[in-house]
């Protein structure tokens, strides 16, 4: 079962309750819902670290507000949570916060108002009935199943009017490539980046497998593979072509249900990153020391595909995860029950199907 516990363990678990907590009331529409919506904005607002900057707050007329804002504290916002009531788990609804948790990751920057809000003690301790109720319910139940052997499908995505673009080679070749040029990043940012964290240089943040390598996630029904919409660092994408993939039962996969086998595939198949990725991991986790992750060519030798659980994700991704006693590392730029593939796969014969997105649903583009 999920643990509520872990839910509100990681930065995007924190963010998930938090997010449930808005869309129950938004639905709601009370008084008191609206006291809470306003609550949320407003103390986010006061503590965003990019405040006056990162956030352009106008009245309803378009003026610029008055300096008489609203005062809200996270203490009022764990009181209000505290008293709001509590519905059944909605499938959709949990969906959307879920979404909303996954688009407002950033692993470049400081944790953005809401984040702060969510990791405040008093607000994590009015959440803990809200994780606890979404922990209990059938709509999160498939949160920590492993890969779904039986139903993957890989997404590729239309930049405007251009195709994504793959590049050419096996999997071992992309592999290759990528400890080569990572290496060299590492190197490079040894010679060239001050060792202060707190230095105003950014570069690479992510921690995943080579982008070129097959990524698959499950279906979810009408609403089509997850790899659709449940996407960090998103760029707007309207259209995509969806194909299953085939996974043979004789594939070994490791999977990374959470911070500790996080830790121990780093921990098994460490490569420092310490010098290109100090100054982002350090905004976004507040923790400086030595970073490392997964060497991927080297797991690849043991592992057929990497798999991440949507309860993985929430309790790991965007937290600093010691590895070692002087190591630690980031679960950064996946996706919640996203697969990367090792190795070379095989596209099942079912034809490609294409997929359009109108707001924020995506439907299957029929002939």
């Amino acid at each position: 079962m999920l643990d509520p516990d872990h839910l509100l363990a990681g930065p995007r678990g924190r963010r998930l309750c938090l997010e449930f907590v808005l869309a129950l009331a938004r639905e709601a529409a009370t008084p008191l819902a609206e006291e809470l919506l306003r609550a949320v904005f407003f103390a986010a607002h006061q503590l965003d670290p990019g405040c006056g900057v990162s956030r352009v707050m106008l009245s309803a007329s378009g003026e610029e507000p008055s300096p008489a804002m609203p005062s809200f504290t996270p203490e009022d916002v764990a009181e209000l949570v505290g008293v709001l009531p509590l519905t059944d788990i909605d499938d959709c609804l949990l969906m959307d916060a879920l979404t909303a948790a996954v688009d407002s990751a950033q692993y470049w920057q400081e944790p953005d108002g809401e984040d702060v809000v969510a990791a405040e003690p008093s607000v994590q301790a009015s959440l803990t009935r809200i994780a606890a109720s979404i922990a209990s319910s059938d709509a999160a139940a498939w949160w920590v199943e492993p890969l779904s052997r039986t139903a993957q499908y890989s997404v590729a995505f239309q930049d405007g009017d251009s195709p994504a673009s793959t590049l050419p080679g096996t999997a071992t070749e992309h592999l290759e490539r990528w400890r080569s040029e990572t290496v060299t990043s590492e190197t490079r940012a040894r010679r060239d980046r001050p060792p202060d964290p707190h230095a105003n240089w950014s570069g690479e943040w992510w921690s995943t497998p080579p982008r070129h390598l097959t990524r698959t996630t499950r279906s979810r029904g009408t609403e089509g593979a997850l790899g659709l919409r449940l996407v960090e660092d998103a760029h707007g994408w309207d259209r995509a072509f969806v194909h299953p993939v085939d996974v043979p039962d004789t594939l070994n996969v490791y999977e990374v249900d959470g911070p500790q086998a996080w830790a121990r595939l780093c921990g098994r198949f460490p490569l420092e990153v310490t010098a290109s990725r100090r100054h982002d991991w350090f905004r976004t986790t507040g923790a400086a020391g030595r970073w490392v992750i997964p060497d991927w060519s080297q797991a690849a030798e043991e592992f057929d595909a990497i798999h991440l659980t949507v309860a993985g994700y929430l309790a790991t991704a965007g937290r600093a995860v010691a590895v070692t006693e002087d190591t630690a590392s980031v679960l950064a730029g996946w996706d919640p029950d996203q697969t990367y593939w090792l190795t070379d796969v095989v596209l099942a014969s079912a034809p490609e199907r294409t997929w359009i997105r109108d707001d924020d649903t995506w439907t299957e583009q029929t002939h």
